[in-house]
């Protein structure tokens, strides 16, 4: 038998395939684990700070004192958005957020002075920029499509308070504020996910950072991979109340439709950064008046319990699109505030791929027609 004779097994969606290996993200699906450089999220959600969780990844290991300050001065330093980028933005201001976010992050290239140089210290500087620069971009659409200022840094506030801040010009609740600085670790970093792997891809060319992070982008505004929190919340509108829930899962079962928020890709048990957001979802719930929206998903859960036993279970998302909401964000957001937490997980993919560098080309199986005959044009 011929190379060519052998069969040829294709990995649909390369379901189940290793390209690479990575010290950082180990996710066990079946047990329901996920670590950070091997410190659990867990911990990570209790213990720690979005600013802090970034810096693990990008750097391995937890900060001293010292170097979270100089960490956090470097991300602080780092808002502000070229006057130009402000301009793009105003010109695309109708829009999708994620359009808007994507075609600013491009653009923001040309006005990088590092942006062709592929060193390590270089993409380190401009993780710290983007980190800082793309809460910017969705806070400032976001204001100029309602008519209003963007508004001012201020840096006295922490990463998540100060998304919070730029997008209502005010203030947020500290449980607020720890609640999406909660969200944004928990979004930080997922492994080979189709974004990271995207931005893998475009870095296996040699492109830069915008390049691989504006295709990273690109890859997360596709419904089947970022959607899931907005579609929640449609959901969430659909049921109405709790008493419909039990019927809601009946009738999309029957269907063989799918309950939004549950099951994903990798994890056979209960997604674990689910966990970390339902009780905050009943404190803001209970802070912001409106309590039918956990009571919602607090009755799709036990509606949905028989379906656990087939692998089929809450997932981080189930929560998120009902956080934004009761902090008063328009649900086209959702996605990009997914967008800001990735940054930092989507860096550590494209260095770790620069490091090693290798042109990502997979095959495809030709199921085509045989060798036929060219039939000159006056003939057919």
């Amino acid at each position: 038998m011929t190379d060519t004779d052998e069969k040829i097994r294709v990995f649909r969606g390369l379901k189940g395939v290793y390209f690479d290996r990575s010290p950082t993200t180990h996710i066990d699906g079946r047990k329901g684990e996920l670590r950070y450089w091997g410190y659990s999220i867990h911990d990570l959600a209790t213990h720690s700070t979005f600013e802090e969780t970034a810096y693990l990844l990008l750097h391995g290991e937890l900060p001293s004192s010292a170097q979270l300050s100089d960490f956090d001065q470097a991300l602080k330093t780092a808002r502000s958005l070229p006057p130009a980028i402000i301009e793009i933005i105003r010109t695309v201001v109708d829009g999708h957020p994620m359009d808007v976010l994507r075609t600013a992050v491009s653009a923001l290239a040309a006005f990088d002075p590092q942006a062709s140089d592929n060193s390590s210290d270089a993409v380190m500087q401009k993780t710290l920029r983007l980190t800082s620069q793309v809460p910017m971009i969705v806070a400032t659409h976001h204001r100029i499509r309602q008519g209003l200022a963007p508004i001012e840094a201020d840096a006295s506030l922490g990463h998540a308070a100060h998304f919070l801040y730029q997008l209502s010009g005010e203030i947020p609740s500290e449980d607020a504020a720890r609640l999406m600085d909660l969200d944004f670790i928990l979004h930080a970093e997922h492994g080979s996910n189709a974004s990271s792997f995207t931005a893998r891809v475009v870095t296996g060319t040699d492109a830069n950072l915008h390049a691989s992070i504006t295709a990273a982008i690109a890859a997360l505004s596709g419904p089947a991979h970022g959607g899931a929190a907005e579609d929640v919340m449609h959901m969430a509108r659909e049921i109405g109340d709790p008493a419909n829930a039990a019927e809601y899962v009946k009738r999309k079962r029957a269907n063989k439709e799918a309950i939004m928020g549950f099951g994903h890709r990798v994890y056979r048990a209960e997604d674990p950064r689910a966990r970390h957001l339902r009780d905050g979802v009943e404190r803001l719930s209970i802070e912001k008046g409106e309590p039918h929206w956990n009571d919602i998903l607090k009755a799709l859960v036990e509606a949905m319990k028989p379906y656990s036993r087939l692998g089929v279970n809450v997932n981080v998302d189930f929560y998120s699109g009902v956080i934004y909401h009761l902090n008063g964000i328009p649900e086209d957001l959702f996605v990009p505030i997914f967008a800001i937490g990735r940054v930092p997980g989507w860096s550590l993919q494209i260095m770790q791929q620069m490091e090693n560098n290798i042109l990502i080309r997979p095959l495809l199986e030709y199921n085509g027609p045989d060798l036929r005959e060219y039939v000159p044009l006056e003939q057919r």
